[in-house]
């Protein structure tokens, strides 16, 4: 594997050169209208003219067969060999044919090898590839593949271009989350702890929310280093990529330290604060954890299309995400030990990794439609202004319908406590966001309590002692009811069981 994003020969750049196309941001055309129903969308046709597997059968001619013994392979064992080859090789390779000039062009590989050996220095050239071999933007020859037709190579440029709007729009009424100017902390916690709903007062008396976009932070933190998923980019860099770039699922800023890069106060009482938690969700009970807490705030930015697949917040905790610029769709599902999980997602058998498609407009093509008839889905979109509450243990899904900047904090209300305590103390391999010398977060989190709310923390050790009843009750009924059924006859089998399996009329005595 190539240790750096470093040119290759002169000979090879200027061939390369010559055979570059840029993907530009095309704006998509479409018909669809609340009342438009099943009219199509207009998908731009691909830059290299690829197209879906399934045109093969009535084409003359496919390009693959050219490839050699390659053109064996399925593309998906194709695509994951090239994932093992370092630049110079995938360059070579893909000046054999122009089917494997596509397929060693594919975003996702060039992604790879940036993230895997990122430059120190580097200027955004709007794609993956001709950004890690420093091809600026000049006109350039663009390859015609035509007649070759791949679903692996098509599908994620569909996904980058489809039409967001049939998805986040028409919501039905019985999925809409609820909408308030505000709650005081009574109401929170006696109706909506458990159940998500929208504010549309209280971010707009942040200062943050009067002075904060995207470019008024780029002309203060132009230089300033912010973690976008794998990478830690300037703010400048960001932005470049955020405004030249499209992708099926775009890089999202995701900063956990902004508050002290930014140097900036928070709380409603500090001084010149730049913003304060909603007061109906009252006492942030990892508070007690001072410095030892784990990580609870970030700042988020992303493009249109950026966003974050299902998955439930860390250690059990609710969130809240206020929407400074955009809007942002949400698709949220309730989880319970008798509930499955929202349609698409599979859950391992110790709830510790959630799988779904891969990107969000994937999820959406295939799942979106069976998500929302299936009962317990909430919807909403979120704009400017606004902040959505997530209870703890709700999978969701978050979409930028525009380009987006928000705030969002985890916190462990009162009526949470016995599931993060819970949580910490039978789910240890899922605890995250804690330092490093934090060995013990359920010892930490109990013996913190004890000190600063011993009434709160009594109340808390009597509820799960009733938890633990109960599921000792179930766990006795479980495995009472799985013998039962393990010794009832089956038909044919000529085991003995409780029943005496006899077909006959004979009277037992």
């Amino acid at each position: 594997m190539a240790s750096s994003a470093v040119p290759l020969d002169a000979c090879l750049r200027v061939e390369e050169d010559n055979k570059y196309y840029r993907v530009k941001r095309i704006k998509l055309s479409s018909s669809i209208g609340e009342d438009s129903g099943d009219a199509p969308v207009v998908i731009p046709s691909h830059p290299l003219g690829i197209k879906p597997s399934g045109n093969a059968y009535t084409a003359s001619r496919n390009i693959k067969f050219a490839c050699g013994l390659f053109c064996k392979l399925p593309d998906e064992l194709l695509n994951h060999f090239l994932e093992k080859l370092d630049a110079l090789d995938l360059v070579r390779l893909g000046g054999t044919c122009k089917a494997l000039y596509a397929f060693t062009s594919a975003e996702e590989l060039w992604k790879n090898l940036f993230i895997g050996f990122p430059p120190k220095n580097f200027v955004w050239y709007g794609t993956w590839r001709s950004t890690y071999l420093k091809l600026p933007h000049t006109p350039q020859f663009r390859v015609s593949c035509r007649n070759l037709f791949s679903d692996v190579l098509y599908r994620p440029f569909h996904c980058a271009h489809m039409s967001l709007e049939p998805y986040t729009t028409n919501i039905p009424s019985q999925n809409l989350i609820p909408r308030f100017p505000d709650l005081t902390h009574e109401e929170f916690s006696a109706e909506w702890t458990d159940t998500p709903f929208i504010l549309t007062s209280p971010v707009k008396e942040w200062s943050v929310y009067k002075n904060w976009t995207p470019k008024t932070l780029l002309s203060k933190y132009a230089n300033v280093r912010f973690r976008a998923e794998a990478v830690d980019w300037p703010l400048k860099t960001y932005m470049d990529y955020m405004n030249n770039s499209s992708e099926e699922s775009p890089l999202y800023l995701f900063d956990r330290s902004f508050v002290e890069k930014m140097d900036i106060s928070v709380g409603k009482d500090a001084k010149d604060t730049a913003y304060w938690p909603p007061t109906c969700f009252g006492e942030d009970f990892f508070s007690v954890l001072g410095d030892q807490r784990p990580d609870c705030r970030w700042m988020i930015m992303g493009p249109e299309r950026s966003g974050s697949t299902f998955h439930k917040d860390p250690n059990a905790t609710s969130a809240w995400n206020a929407v400074l610029t955009g809007t942002k769709y949400w698709l949220l599902f309730p989880s319970h030990p008798t509930l499955p999980p929202p349609p698409g997602v599979i859950i391992s058998p110790d709830q510790s990794e959630i799988t779904s498609p891969l990107s969000i407009a994937e999820y959406l093509l295939s799942f979106h439609s069976l998500a929302r008839r299936t009962p317990g889905c909430r919807e909403a979109i979120c704009h400017a202004g606004e902040v959505l509450h997530v209870p703890s243990g709700w999978f969701h899904l978050v979409l930028n319908l525009s380009e987006s900047l928000a705030l969002t904090q985890n916190f462990v209300p009162r009526r949470r406590i016995a599931d993060v305590l819970e949580f910490l103390r039978d789910q240890k391999s899922q605890v995250s966001g804690f330092a490093d010398d934090v060995t013990d977060a359920f010892g930490l989190f109990l013996g913190r309590l004890k000190e600063r709310c011993p009434e709160v923390l009594e109340d808390v050790l009597e509820e799960l002692e009733k938890r633990g009843t109960k599921a000792r009750k179930r766990k006795s009924r479980g495995k009472w009811e799985e013998l039962v059924k393990m010794n009832e006859p089956r038909q044919g089998d000529g085991e003995f069981g409780f029943g005496f399996g006899n077909d006959d009329d004979e009277e037992v005595p």
